[in-house]
């Protein structure tokens, strides 16, 4: 017997939207959480907006039942060992491309009480947020790419994708939700925010709350299923969506009973060879 909510059980959710620094300075936010409270350092804001979150459960095309071998994900060798190379194939097949590469990945385990202070123990956030900018995707394919192949891949399409599935059980609890790009003002809803490593500077994409955003979910997404969330695409004429807001959320209707959410996402660059 199926698990899954039915596809008319829409629910809504409380997502915090970026607010930009009051000042006009540009935003930026540090990588290092502060090991007491689990603060960044930031200079923009956030506000809290219940919004209404339609279950496109009964709906499969956007999600892909696709169970990996890999089931637990206890360290960073094992995924990287076990994990990236059939997520590499499976990449390959659903998108099409002629090379994919993997360049980080992030393990989620809901613990209530335990401080977000590292990257061991990333919880589930509710902050609407692009993990890509063109410029920041651009300085990927420099940064994990061969110096000789890059000229020949930035003449050709490349796309950053985000493969993105529950660990262990079904992801009931602060479940994953994407808002629909035909809905984003890209020119108003969305802007750059650095982000400041060590020794180094990446960018991601805050998002503005526009009341005419529309945000979907699945429900009760399994691990035999993935879901590809598209974080930068170089096709630029109007075509094709250019990324994906996402983020997760506490479902009102989740379980009181359901496991605690636990999820491995994987950012994939991704190439074509037209």
């Amino acid at each position: 017997m199926s698990t899954h909510a039915p596809s008319n059980c829409n629910t809504t959710g409380t997502i915090h939207f970026f607010v930009p620094p009051k000042d006009g300075e540009p935003a930026y936010q540090s990588i290092n959480a502060q090991t007491e409270t689990g603060v960044r350092d930031r200079n923009f804001t956030l506000e809290a907006h219940d919004v209404k979150i339609e279950n496109l459960r009964g709906n499969e095309i956007p999600t892909f039942p696709m169970p990996s071998r890999e089931t637990y994900f206890a360290t960073t060798e094992e995924v990287e060992r076990e994990y990236y190379p059939e997520s590499i194939e499976l990449l390959k097949k659903l998108t099409g491309a002629s090379r994919v590469v993997l360049f980080d990945h992030t393990i989620r385990r809901r613990r209530p009480g335990e401080i977000d202070s590292s990257v061991e123990k990333r919880q589930p956030v509710s902050q609407a947020h692009i993990d890509q900018t063109p410029n920041s995707a651009v300085s990927r394919v420099h940064r994990h790419l061969p110096a000789s192949d890059v000229p020949a891949l930035l003449k050709h399409r490349f796309q950053l994708i985000n493969l993105w599935r529950p660990i262990s059980h079904p992801a009931s609890d602060w479940p994953l939700t994407l808002c629909d790009f035909r809905t984003v003002d890209k020119a108003q809803d969305v802007l750059p925010v650095a982000l400041v490593y060590p020794d180094r500077q990446g960018e991601t994409y805050g998002v503005k709350f526009n009341e005419k955003q529309r945000w979907t979910y699945f429900s009760d997404v399994e691990p035999g299923e993935c879901i590809l969330i598209k974080c930068y695409d170089s096709v630029q004429d109007g075509s094709v969506a250019l990324f994906t807001p996402h983020t997760a959320f506490s479902d009102p209707l989740t379980p009181k009973d359901a496991p605690l959410r636990e999820s491995i996402e994987i950012r994939a660059l991704v190439f074509y060879d037209e």
